[in-house]
């Protein structure tokens, strides 16, 4: 399971594919394109949508119209900010693991008050009411008319698919005195118009249970009734593994996690999360949660609570919780939650780790696709990158559930933030954890659904189509990030041209759900009830909690010291046998592999009948897992040397 942030995103727009505005050369960030701006000014890049075309142009936005926008804060010392994450990120550097604390940073590269105040007196002076400041943005509201003399451009309206939505005709800008001042400004199209009310948390979703017969450990009960799959009976998919499992298969050994803390980030807040998550420990063979192991950081109030699907980050909470307490059992947890599943809500989230230093780690299981992503929005989640990189923080983002994209969207792409050069980008895998935990093989997760045909002796248009597998692949944004040169191919790195660009995952971990976890969770049960039930779930959800837990472990094992932006030590150990090298063909070439599965019908039990299938397992659309670097598990997944290495 992977959370999506709502396509349609509030106060932030969402539309061009274009270069990111500023960073550290070092890591990649190209800078933006010189758009053009009226004299005396300078171009906030990326303002205008892709799809404000002139073709789609319904004519001038009413000036009485309402705009909402957030001034996001450029801070200090921008390049500095920059240069000093790649400084304390990169271990051959001097300033290796020289951190700033959360209030050191503020004062060397935080937006100050004049700053502040400076974008606030400009905003007000144009006719817009100030709703809101802080050290990261500046928030207002007004007319149209207002918001066009502020930022010198006109919105009009635009069709996009079926609707109609305002948005900047030309390249917005501000007056060349705030450029020091002013990182981004997000808000000015309205796809769609920001929700202001307060609502409250639904109920648990619906139960949902897995059917069986299940494996204990893969391989453990073959399907021998059933058709054969490439030449051979197949196993059943495993009820789940457990943290017991999971620890053996990564080399956890008898690291803990004592001593870290591991932040969660998502949005909304399961009601239920404490009960849920210690009886899940006691079930299943997890440490106790001690007094204040696990808390919740959560906002004063929740907005677009259906259109989030809110309940639905129930279960992404509780599996990113139970996965990390299963890996890192002495590890703290604090659960930040968003107000909403946008952009604004979620960035109010990460930067709430990062003011306040809440964690050393974050798992993070959620994103959208590149396409989807915009130079303002990228602007702003790479700040708080940065910000965390010199103060020690390390953010760990799942890689998407969709391959490469183009069966869900039509087009060959990354998902973002993972996209990022300033985050770990998690992958998936298929884990074959067998007899006595030992670890097997992996193969990328990609699946191939083919169902049991009506007589029940073949499998219908073996291997049958695709599903889900872990995202990975090029991104059309960013550039090469130095930690990634020598090591990614140049037939990844240059899948979208001559220029070689960011390539994701950096790392990778167990995501396929027909090897996948084991979840205790309340649920709504058919009668209306709430009630404790457990299943099997995976997504590379999964494995970036997961990647979490054994960063807790390797942080453990450094003393206790910070591991910050990990990505330059994680590829500064490729090629070693500290990872598993996974491939598609772990048992050799042309040896395909597979699991059954049986599934009710309705969800939760048998009345309505079960669904047999068969799943082939490291099948991820055009992604494959070959030896070496490659687009589904990076470098590959954590072995039983990797945590110690960092002794």
């Amino acid at each position: 399971m992977r959370i999506s942030r709502a396509r349609r995103r509030a106060g932030l727009s969402m539309a061009a594919t274009l270069p990111l505005l500023a960073g550290a050369l070092a890591l990649g960030i190209p800078s933006a394109s010189a758009d053009s701006a009226p004299g005396g000014r300078d171009a906030l890049q990326g303002t205008k949508p892709a799809w404000a075309t002139a073709q789609a142009d319904q004519g001038a936005t009413a000036d009485s119209g309402k705009v909402s926008v957030r001034v996001h804060l450029a801070g200090r010392d921008a390049k500095g900010l920059a240069a000093y994450a790649a400084a304390v990120s990169d271990p051959s550097s001097s300033s290796y693991g020289k951190y700033l604390s959360a209030e050191e940073a503020q004062a060397r590269f935080g937006a100050t008050q004049q700053q502040i105040d400076q974008v606030s007196q400009w905003l007000k002076s144009n006719g817009l009411t100030v709703t809101g400041a802080n050290q990261h943005y500046v928030s207002a509201t007004g007319d149209v008319a207002a918001a066009e003399k502020a930022f010198s451009t006109q919105l009009r309206n635009y069709r996009k698919g079926s609707r109609t939505y305002h948005a900047p005709s030309s390249t917005a800008s501000v007056p060349a005195g705030l450029s020091d001042s002013v990182l981004a400004v997000s808000g000015l199209d309205n796809a769609p118009r920001k929700s202001s009310h307060d609502e409250t948390l639904p109920p648990p979703d619906a139960v949902f249970r897995n059917a069986g017969p299940f494996s204990s450990y893969y391989g453990s009960k073959t399907a021998g009734s059933l058709p054969s799959a490439y030449g051979a009976k197949v196993p059943y998919a495993v009820k789940g593994y457990t943290g017991k499992q999971l620890r053996a298969a990564y080399g956890a050994g008898s690291w803990t996690g004592k001593g870290v803390t591991v932040a969660i980030t998502d949005a909304y807040a399961s009601p239920t999360i404490a009960k849920d998550a210690s009886e899940y420990a006691r079930r299943n063979g997890d440490a106790p949660y001690r007094s204040g192991q696990l808390r919740q950081v959560l906002p004063a109030d929740y907005t677009k609570t259906e259109e989030c699907g809110a309940s639905g980050w129930y279960g992404e909470e509780t599996l990113d919780v139970e996965a990390v307490h299963a890996v890192a059992p002495a590890a703290d947890i604090v659960y930040v939650g968003g107000a909403s599943c946008y952009d604004a809500d979620l960035l109010d989230s990460l930067n709430k780790v990062v003011d306040h230093r809440l964690a050393d780690i974050v798992s993070n299981s959620w994103g959208d696709i590149e396409a989807n992503e915009t130079p303002d929005v990228a602007a702003a989640y790479d700040q708080v990158f940065k910000m965390g990189a010199v103060e020690g923080i390390g953010f760990y983002f799942s890689s998407g559930d969709a391959g490469d994209n183009v069966a869900s969207t039509g087009t060959k792409q990354i998902d973002v933030p993972s996209n990022s050069a300033w985050v770990t980008s998690v992958g998936g895998t298929s884990l074959a954890v067998g007899k006595h935990d030992a670890y097997q093989w992996e193969t990328g997760w990609g699946t191939l659904k083919a169902s049991l045909a009506d007589d029940g002796r073949s499998w219908t248009e073996f291997p049958g189509a695709y599903t889900s597998g872990a995202g990975g692949g090029t991104s059309s944004t960013v550039k090469q990030p130095s930690y990634q040169r020598g090591i990614v191919p140049d037939a990844l790195a240059q899948a979208n041209g001559k220029p070689r660009m960011r390539t994701a995952p950096d790392i990778a971990a167990v995501a396929d759900p027909n090897t996948g976890f084991l979840v205790g969770q309340t649920q709504t049960l058919p009668d209306g009830s709430l009630g404790y039930d457990e299943y099997r779930i995976g997504g590379t959800s999964l494995a970036a909690p997961v990647i979490a837990g054994v960063q807790a472990l390797a942080q453990q094992a450094q003393h206790g010291r910070p591991l910050g932006f990990a990505n330059p030590a994680i590829y500064a150990r490729y090629g070693s046998s500290k990872y598993h090298d996974v491939t598609d063909h772990p048992l050799g070439a042309g040896r395909d592999l597979a699991v059954a599965r049986v599934d009710f019908t309705n969800g939760f039990d048998a009345a309505d009948g079960l669904l047999t299938s068969v799943r082939s397992l490291g099948k991820d659309a055009s992604l494959k897992a070959v030896k070496g670097y490659d687009d589904v598990t990076g470098v590959g997944t954590p072995a039983a040397g990797y945590i110690n290495s960092y002794r």
